[in-house]
């Protein structure tokens, strides 16, 4: 078997795409947003990317059904200045040399498509519950810097401190030093504790603003308020448990 293996299902002509690549990653942004752009588009399955770099297993739905897992490639003809490409999948490469060959593989496709700029999505993780996320952002070139914050995108310095770590970060180095694609990177904040839609909201949002999409946020306006209530139900747990903590205390 081959290392890496694409089974490209269509072959449409596109119009100048650019290529989203949302993979798993922390508190699942990049995979939420990207995911919901494909739902709300109603984007077809381009091609499915198996790999011996990632996690031998496959998936088993109700049916009894299996399902090796798999990266995806969706397509969308926009009718506009351009079509538009979506990376997702159930995992990232397992291993250094896993991430580096899955990105050069998903890239010499998006090159054969003539893709020349990549946004790659992911999260940002502060340790903390977010109230209202930033969108992070890195780019290829400075030119690209005043398009991104006048839709939203803030450029902190020192931030994020240890670098772009996965395929966020090695899909846009190799886009740029390899395949000469430009591209940005951009980050929702996110506390990392769990699949967090309002990072990947945010990260829409920013999206929609840029490529001029048609793109309604309800459902994850809705999947986020779910959200700020199991938190907030937390919270109110801790604090009930810190307090009950003091009282026991004052009779010791």
């Amino acid at each position: 078997m081959e290392k890496i293996i694409i089974n490209q299902y269509k072959r449409p002509k596109l119009k100048d795409p650019i290529l989203i690549g949302g993979l798993p990653g922390i508190g699942n942004v990049g995979k939420i947003a990207a995911e919901y752009i494909i739902e709300k588009l109603k984007m077809q399955k381009l091609a499915d990317v198996f790999s011996q770099y990632l996690p031998p297993q496959v998936f088993i739905d109700d049916e009894g059904v299996v399902k090796l897992v798999r990266n995806s490639i969706y397509y969308k003809k926009t009718g506009k200045e351009n079509d538009l490409l979506v990376l997702v999948g159930d995992f990232q490469g397992t291993t250094q040399e896993g991430q580096y060959e899955i990105s050069h593989v998903i890239l010499e496709l998006a090159a054969k498509l003539n893709v020349s700029f990549v946004y790659t999505l992911g999260g940002y993780s502060t340790g903390k519950i977010v109230e209202t996320p930033r969108v992070l952002g890195a780019v290829t070139n400075t030119n690209l810097l005043d398009e991104l914050k006048e839709n939203g995108v803030v450029f902190p310095k020192g931030e994020p401190g240890g670098g772009i770590v996965g395929s966020a970060g090695v899909m846009l180095g190799l886009g740029k030093e390899v395949f000469s694609m430009n591209g940005a990177c951009l980050m929702g904040e996110t506390s990392g504790y769990f699949a967090d839609p309002k990072g990947a909201r945010e990260i829409v949002r920013v999206l929609k603003g840029l490529l001029g999409l048609d793109l309604d946020l309800a459902d994850l306006e809705e999947r986020s308020r779910q959200i700020e209530q199991i938190t907030e139900k937390m919270q109110e747990d801790v604090q009930a448990k810190v307090s009950q903590k003091d009282d026991l205390g004052y009779f010791g």
